[in-house]
């Protein structure tokens, strides 16, 4: 499969933030072109132009994307304005239409990150081309997942690869269209510290009044950049127009960001942050200790109640013990979903020790 090579410089992640902007959907040629012009005049920050073509959506006769015509006017917009333009593939023929149209960089979606057959296909198809491919998250939260999809693509021999969060999936109310669950972009950089990751925050924050405080925690959590949508006139978008920004609006946005917050790489630099961590490390030896030693007794529980038929759950002390937490939580100036979500990661592993007896 011929695939000339991308005009969109890796590399780039080495040196700056990456902004990636543009579309939710290709909808007319007029839009594509009058959108991205827009956007490189009023955004110089913007390094790479994003457009759907293909859109999975969750119910059938919703606008799906015009299809592969409008690959063509992705990279003739691109052109005009000399950017590399990106496009989402879900399936083998999708990276082929793409790679025909000279695409510089595609992504996988949240909803074929989910399956690692989606996404075997998708690396089987660009095995031995040389393109950079982003990844989202998968629409659940298992970090699992995501670094599946990303070793898939890297067995196949491709190289360039960039990590999109775009948040997750919940049934619980929430102010986002997806939630972002920081903590799990934060252990993906844990387990794979050369990966680029860029955040979407149009896709976690749903709509525009969110838009600025999550690409703002972003930048805060030293992320390598943004994708956002746009769209020339968002109330008249035919997809997602409720979290798409004009040209102007997203100019304003990125001028607003504080985008050069430092990376402390040694804590000896900053006399008072070592000190800082010297006390948060002897609290997190403390912490550990004081587990293994709840553990321990928990063990010694698991004893007394098997020699005396007790059951190992005991529903009204579970009860009694959330409320003492989250009273004790509340008066210490702790969130109660901190409280809640520590105490029930305490609760599975004292009863997985008690179960060991």
């Amino acid at each position: 499969m011929s695939k000339t090579a991308s005009q969109f410089d890796f590399n780039l992640f080495k040196q700056a933030k990456v902004f990636v902007a543009g579309p939710c959907s290709a909808e007319t040629e007029e839009q594509v072109h009058e959108t991205i012009s827009e956007l490189a005049t009023a955004c110089p920050q913007i390094s790479l132009i994003r457009a759907g073509i293909w859109k999975p959506r969750t119910r059938p006769n919703s606008f799906e994307g015009i299809g592969s015509i409008a690959l063509s006017w992705l990279k003739n917009a691109g052109k005009q304005v000399n950017l590399p333009v990106a496009t989402e593939v879900a399936n083998a023929n999708h990276v082929e239409k793409a790679l025909e149209a000279g695409i510089d960089v595609l992504w996988i979606g949240a909803r074929s990150t989910v399956s690692p057959f989606i996404v075997q296909e998708i690396a089987d198809a660009l095995r031995g081309v040389d393109i950079p491919v982003f990844v989202k998250n998968p629409v659940n939260p298992e970090l699992a997942l995501w670094l599946g999809a990303i070793e898939r693509l890297e067995q196949v021999g491709l190289k360039d690869i960039a990590a999109v969060h775009r948040g997750f999936s919940t049934y619980s109310k929430s102010i986002y269209r997806n939630v972002p669950n920081w903590e799990i972009p934060i252990e993906l950089r844990r387990q794979a510290p050369e990966l680029p990751i860029l955040c979407d925050p149009s896709h976690i924050a749903g709509k525009r009044d969110l838009l600025f405080d999550v690409a703002q925690q972003a930048m805060n959590l030293q992320f390598d950049g943004l994708m956002m949508e746009s769209h020339r006139n968002p109330s008249e978008a035919w997809s997602d127009a409720e979290q798409q920004l004009t040209p102007l609006a997203l100019k304003a946005l990125l001028l607003n960001l504080n985008t050069e917050q430092k990376a402390v790489a040694k804590s000896e630099d900053y006399s008072e942050l070592k000190e800082f961590r010297t006390e948060i490390d002897r609290l997190d030896n403390y912490i550990l200790e004081l587990l293994s030693e709840r553990m321990s007794i928990a063990k010694e529980i698991g004893k007394y109640k098997k020699l005396n038929g007790i059951a190992i759950h005991q529903a009204e002390r579970w009860a009694d013990t959330v409320r003492r937490a989250l009273e004790m939580g509340k008066n210490n100036g702790l969130s109660e979903n901190f409280i809640l979500d520590l105490f029930q990661k305490i609760h599975k592993e004292s009863l997985d020790k008690q179960t060991e007896e």
